[in-house]
Order: C-alpha cells, then structure tokens, then sequence
C-alpha cells in the first residue's frame, strides 16, 4: 500500500503542476549561446582543443611564414609527394616555388593532401571540409598526412556558427558532403588499443593564417 500511496502521490503532483500555468523563465533560450563567450582568443581555444584530439597546430603571421613553416616541416619528415588541387592554394606554392602535385598522378603514393577548409570550431578543435571545392573528398581522406590551411576569419566559437557561415557562403547551394572531422582518423575497435589512421589521415596539421 505505501508503494501505492507514493505513486498517487507523485502524480497528483504531476497533475497539479500541469494544470498551473507559468511563464516561461528562459524566454530567448533558442537564441543564447550554448557556451559562455570565449573573448576574442578562439585561436587559442581551437589550438587547445587540437592538441587535445592529437591534432597539430602551427600559427603563421602570413603566407610568407606559412610557406617556411611547411618547407621545414616537409624536409624534417621527408615529404615528396605533396598533392594540391585548389587553385588558391596552387597559385600560393607556385609563387614561392614549393613542389607538389597539382594533379592525381601517382596519387596511390601520395604522402600529404593540402586542402582549405569551411571553417574552423573552436569550442572542439574541429574543422568543417566539404566538396565544394576542387581539392573534393579525396585529398583530405587517401594521404596518410593532411595539412589544412585556414585563415583567422574562419575561426568560429561552436557549430552553430560555422554552418550560418556555410549557409551564407553557398546559399542553397550547399555542397553534397560536409563533413566535420576533429582529430587524425582513429580506432580502438581492435583489441581496444587506439590506433591512429585507420579510416582516414594519421596526421592532421592546421596552419593558422592571421592575415
């Protein structure tokens, strides 16, 4: 009988409660963001939040420091091929007279797909690639290493933003594939042990551009 007693209890309470009216104490809730403001330093916790989903993050004040940061990299790793299908970024290397392939020849050997991006999320590390662009799907998914290069302006505080961004960049026109990717490709499915790699790129570097 107690048992009983508890449950009519609690739903007469219930009852009640659904019976008075109140007002709604979060009136603009749909409109607030999801997160507390980060200030004006979304470089440093999107640089965070790479680091801590075994990304790599390298700031360049502009495209000349960009070009030395990835000549360095390339020759301590021992790069030579180095794919590249977007025009901007093609037209960048060639005018610093950095090598690499501009188209898929040879590319079951390719060694780093260089691509930009939509966006970059601060609040998770994440960066948002589509097709909308000629470096397509492949690049940032058959190479072992991809590097993306972003510009301050694509830094966006959470995922909301960055599809306002997508929305305002293509309209209705938004490409077939978006994808959201934080991190290296990964997997524990195997004997629980994390292996890097396994779907995707083992390696994921973001070069920052201020400019």
């Amino acid at each position: 009988m107690k048992d009983t007693t508890s449950k009519e209890k609690m739903l007469k309470k219930i009852r009640k409660a659904l019976l008075e009216k109140r007002e709604n104490p979060y009136p603009n809730l749909e409109e607030a963001p999801v997160y507390e403001p980060y200030g004006d330093y979304l470089e440093v916790m999107f640089a965070e939040q790479l680091s801590q989903v075994a990304g790599k993050f390298v700031f360049c004040e502009d495209e000349i420091q960009f070009i030395e940061n990835l000549l360095l990299l390339a020759d301590e790793k021992g790069w030579r091929k180095i794919y590249c299908w977007e025009p901007a970024l093609q037209e960048l290397l060639s005018h610093f007279e950095f090598p690499f392939y501009s188209t898929d020849t040879d590319f079951m050997q390719a060694e780093v797909g260089i691509t930009l991006c939509e966006s970059l999320i601060a609040r998770n590390g994440s960066i948002v690639l589509s097709n909308g662009n000629a470096a397509g799907r492949r690049l940032s998914i058959y190479p072992p290493h991809h590097i993306v290069v972003a510009y301050a302006s694509q830094l966006v505080p959470d995922l909301k933003d960055a599809l306002k961004q997508l929305k305002a960049r293509y309209d209705t026109n938004i490409p077939s594939m978006v994808s959201i990717v934080t991190g290296p490709s990964r997997t524990a499915d195997i004997e629980k042990t994390l292996v890097l790699g396994a779907h995707g790129p083992k390696e994921l570097i973001v070069f920052l551009l201020e400019g």
